[in-house]
């Protein structure tokens, strides 16, 4: 058999037999470690302002969502101020809303609101939490409550 025939036929072997048709074994869940903020954002610029706070007891895997709304009296959300989006870990989640104060509507209801979802299924929603005025503020420790 010519050498470049057997050169080809070794390679060939040794590309069948990396390839394989079994699924991999699932890799073990990590422990939940203390994340850091999924971007930095830097120092607050001079014309916002920003809520913090701590969220408790985001499930691992949970995809949890912020909004500062504007609501109406009825109760319905009228504007979007600021948003976030943030992946639980299992342990107290840190976060920062930066928001601008000019957009910050005088006189209107403005609430911070929340939900967490697994697996595009709600699963927890932060109870409306009202914002009186547009400067910076810690809301200190948030508690979600379990989805109806």
């Amino acid at each position: 058999m010519p050498l470049r025939a057997l050169v080809v036929l070794s390679f060939a072997a040794v590309l069948a037999a990396c390839s394989s048709d079994k699924p991999q074994p699932a890799a073990a869940p990590k422990a939940p470690v203390a994340s850091k903020p999924a971007k930095e954002l830097g120092p607050l610029p001079a014309y916002q302002r920003e809520l913090s706070g701590t969220l408790l007891n985001i499930p691992v895997g949970a995809e949890v969502e912020l909004a500062l709304l504007v609501i109406d009296e009825r109760g319905r959300p009228q504007g979007l101020l600021a948003s976030s989006t943030l992946s639980g870990n299992g342990l107290d989640l840190p976060f920062r809303l930066r928001f601008n104060p000019e957009a910050f509507p005088a006189g209107a209801r403005v609430e911070l609101r929340g939900r967490a979802s697994k697996s595009g299924q709600l699963i927890l929603h932060l109870p409306p939490l009202r914002i009186a005025q547009a400067q910076t503020q810690a809301t200190g420790p948030l508690r979600f409550e379990k989805a109806p």
